[in-house]
């Protein structure tokens, strides 16, 4: 009866061990773990900001604001870095610590609603402007040199689709602002428009790079409506740069460039061929 009694005790024990061993698990398992919880609100007029972008800095963990400017988020940890994004508004990271509520007020980004783009109308700042318009820079053009302008901007445009013709070196490329609109080749391509003149595109791809100041591309017909239905599939607009009030000054920038084509793969002949089959079957 003893053994029995003994046997039925040492099981109870190991269950309780095990459960209590479970239990730390969980605890140490939701202590590595951190919720905050806030709001974000303008920094001038204090009202809520809805669809502020959250994420905790070096993952894909994020999350935004509802419609009151509140978040609830859960972090790795107290050294998590959370940065607060959101358009027009400089950008802020705040190390979690010991907070769980953290509460941000963003400051509109002047810079960003002060830089002016170059429209059918003329010029307009960035901040009042309601259509889908992109900009490159000329800076950030002369940093990667090419042949053409048209694979300067493969890459730095969203909704442009830009493809080369063919592999020889300097050749023309076809280009598609958001995707194909009508039938035919020629009807697809856009308006190109350089200082204000409208230019053929077969010859923009000449254009000096580092003459340029900036390339607006407009996308939709907002934007592009006082060019009328030649702008059906968007317009680029090149401005190049002009004289400037000041000292003179001389800047030279020059590269040299060589295409080839890829490296083929060397074929067997009819002999080789011959000799590696029956080379086979032996």
């Amino acid at each position: 009866m003893k053994e029995l009694l003994r046997s039925i005790w040492n099981d109870h024990a190991r269950a309780v061990l095990l459960v209590l061993c479970l239990s730390a698990g969980v605890v140490t398992a939701m202590a590595q773990g951190t919720v905050v919880t806030g709001s974000v609100s303008d920094a001038e007029t204090g009202d809520p900001l809805p669809g502020v972008n959250i994420v905790e800095k070096g993952t894909a963990n994020g999350t935004t604001t509802d419609s009151e400017g509140r978040y609830t988020l859960s972090v790795s940890g107290p050294e998590a870095r959370l940065v607060f994004s959101f358009i027009g508004y400089a950008t802020q990271e705040i190390v979690v610590g010991a907070q769980s509520a953290i509460n941000v007020t963003l400051a509109p980004d002047i810079a960003a609603l002060e830089e002016v783009v170059v429209v059918g109308y003329g010029e307009q700042k960035k901040s009042v402007v309601t259509g889908s318009i992109s900009q490159v820079s000329g800076e950030s053009l002369a940093k990667v040199p090419n042949g053409r302008i048209e694979t300067a901007l493969q890459g730095r445009v969203a909704g442009v689709t830009i493809a080369q013709n063919s592999g020889q070196p300097g050749s023309s490329s076809t280009i598609r602002i958001r995707g194909v609109t009508t039938f035919g080749d020629a009807g697809n391509n856009p308006l190109w428009i350089v200082d204000g003149i409208v230019v053929d595109a077969g010859g923009i791809g000449y254009l000096n790079q580092q003459d340029i100041e900036s390339i607006e591309v407009l996308k939709d017909a907002t934007s592009a409506a006082i060019y009328g239905t030649r702008a059906a599939t968007g317009v680029i607009i090149i401005t190049t740069k002009k004289g400037r009030a000041g000292k003179f000054t001389v800047d030279y920038n020059g590269f040299v460039g060589v295409s080839g084509p890829a490296r083929t793969l060397d074929l067997l002949n009819a002999e080789q061929y011959a000799t590696i089959m029956n080379e086979r079957s032996v």
